[in-house]
């Protein structure tokens, strides 16, 4: 090369010229090289009370050299996109790998590891606008969901909000791999506080963060269905605010628990998805995220949960947070299942770890960014539903809690022991939905807790649903996960009210 250039986002996301650069960057002592660019715009507006409160705007850029030596893999992040600055960082990916791989556990090849994909990806958005095209009109939409959200005089702050996330990566390989993904990235936020002296309680839609989509502006700003606006979805937060302040605690017994989609999403989080992460299940994790209750002799044969407990990772489905076609070391995407008819099956790994466990995995190896190598994480991980409407599961309740939309979690660090709180409890009484109960938690141990699952709803029960937040590695990398799961119903489970 002969002029040293930036390499420019159309280069990055478009030009042919970045498939030949990989080459001519890699050092001699490589075996392999991979580049893979990362562009990031992220904004937010939130309104508190219905005043304007916060307007947000942050990007980032880099890119992640990573190189194979001595079968062993080293890695170099840089914001120096020049031909130099990429050079530069190759020269420290392969000196580190060199140096590191006299000491290294287990070699590996590329083409054990690393597949020579070619595709593009890009998110289901309808309105690509950015927020700020669009700022007068949202800032009015958020403000106007105030009197909504304030259902009453106990009700003592209201948030309205909304965060757009869009990403552009480009993954290109000496193999031959040219990976272009865009990403888009849709959270909103709303909630209402009530407060009747010391008694507080706060109801959201569906949790914090849940109602994380892949989409645009049109999913929270367009395209609404007369069956869920935004002011029939906020009048329902505050009002059941207000209800919380008056109902009793949830009881302390143990009892049937029926549970909503939107807190199904944070208990296949905790005690399916990290407990099956192979990387957690090999101890890399130990340290900080924490190891896992299975183990690598368990797949194909432990009884996870009942015969009613299918569980997939799917990063196909259109719209759910964690949806992708290639994950970040050029492996194509498909859905599996990790749990067939409660028998555990598949663990959640890439292709360094279903090496070193001989086990089969998925297309799972993520980086939360340009600056963090690609780690076993989970995707989109969700439940098969199963048949019945909400009124049927209620029903065949005799005498049980309907538990909705996380406010807390505890779990141990082998995934095993958990206590979860909700924001908002009914009591079932002879298969019918009886009082308001505030402050509901159950606690189980994770393998007794999915075989006591005795009814999963069918397609019509079903809620999509997701986390920016899920936290792994060192240094940490938070990470988008998708949750898609039916109502269900489990017996015998200890719940009990008062604040987790």
């Amino acid at each position: 090369m002969n002029n040293d250039h930036l390499i420019s986002l159309p280069i990055w996301i478009e030009s042919s010229a970045t498939a030949k650069l990989v080459h001519e960057l890699q050092p001699k002592n490589t075996q392999w090289m991979s580049l893979r660019f990362v562009h990031r715009e992220s904004e937010s507006l939130f309104t508190r009370d219905g005043i304007p409160d916060h307007e947000g705007f942050s990007t980032t850029s880099g890119a992640m050299i990573e190189v194979l030596v001595n079968g062993y893999f080293g890695y170099t992040a840089t914001t120096n996109l020049t031909v130099s600055g990429l050079k530069a960082a190759a020269q420290e990916a392969a000196l580190i790998a060199s140096r590191h791989s006299i000491y290294g556990l287990n070699r590996f090849t590329q083409e054990e590891t690393r597949i020579a994909s070619k595709g593009i990806y890009s998110s289901p958005a309808h309105d690509t606008r950015s927020l700020s095209e669009i700022n007068a009109e949202a800032f009015q939409t958020l403000v106007g969901l105030h009197k909504y959200l304030k259902a009453g005089d106990k009700i003592t702050r209201t948030v309205a909000g909304f965060v757009l996330t869009r990403t552009h990566s480009r993954f290109v390989s000496t193999a031959g791999a040219d990976v272009i993904q865009r990403f888009s990235q849709a959270t909103p936020h709303l909630s209402a506080t009530a407060r009747d002296t010391s008694n507080v309680q706060t109801r959201t839609n569906f949790g914090h963060s849940a109602q994380s989509r892949q989409a645009g502006l049109e999913s929270f700003f367009g395209g609404q269905t007369p069956s869920f606006t935004l002011a029939n979805l906020a009048k329902s937060i505050g009002h059941e605010a207000l209800e919380l302040l008056n109902a009793p605690d949830c009881p302390t017994e143990k009892t049937t628990l029926l549970i909503m989609p939107d807190q199904m999403m944070l208990q296949i989080h905790e005690s399916i998805g990290h407990p099956l992460e192979l990387d957690r299940i090999l101890g890399d994790e130990r340290n900080y995220a924490g190891s896992s209750f299975v183990s690598v002799e368990d797949f194909g044969k432990l009884k996870y949960g009942s015969p009613l407990l299918n569980v997939t990772f799917d990063p196909t489905v259109d719209d759910e947070f964690a949806s992708y076609a290639f994950d970040d070391t050029g492996a194509p995407s498909s859905r599996e299942f990790l749990i067939r008819n409660g028998i555990l099956e598949r663990g959640l790994g890439g292709q360094e770890s279903q090496l070193r466990t001989r086990l089969k995995g998925t297309a799972n190896m993520r980086a939360s960014s340009w600056n963090r190598p690609p780690i076993d994480r989970m995707a989109n991980i969700n439940l098969e539903p199963g048949q019945g409407s909400l009124t049927d599961l209620i029903a065949g309740v005799e005498r049980g809690v309907l538990m909705q939309s996380n406010k807390s979690w505890s779990i141990d660090d082998y995934r095993n022991k958990f206590q979860f709180g909700c924001e908002y409890a009914r009591e079932i009484r002879d298969g019918k939905l009886g009082k308001v109960l505030k402050n509901p938690n159950y606690r189980a141990v994770t393998l007794s807790f999915w075989n006591s699952l005795t009814a999963v709803g069918g397609p019509e029960t079903l809620g999509t649903f997701g986390t920016p937040y899920c936290g792994k590695g060192e240094p940490n990398q938070a990470i988008s996960v998708g949750h898609r799961s039916p109502a269900c119903v489990f017996r015998d489970i200890e719940v009990f009210g008062g604040e987790s």
